[in-house]
């Protein structure tokens, strides 16, 4: 019983990282192509990133490890 929960509580943490991590290395923050006269070309962040990053399509596998482990720490309960 206590090794579901600890199995259970590291796939939640595995799903979760999995989710950060897709979204932390989605791309490149810096636009190569832009010119230093514009002010938008000094920051860091893209023009048009949008949230996209945190749709279904992108998550989907860090949803359904996080969902696994989320059962197996409620099937001691039931």
């Amino acid at each position: 019983m206590a090794t579901t929960t600890l199995v259970g509580a590291l796939l939640v943490t595995c799903g979760l990282l999995y989710m950060a991590g897709v979204a932390i290395y989605r791309g490149r923050l810096t636009d190569a192509h832009s010119s230093p006269h514009e002010p938008a070309g000094l920051t860091l962040e893209p023009r048009h990133r949008g949230l996209r990053f945190l749709g279904l399509k992108a998550n989907w596998p860090g949803l359904l490890i996080a969902a696994i482990g989320a059962l197996m720490l409620l099937l001691p309960t039931v």
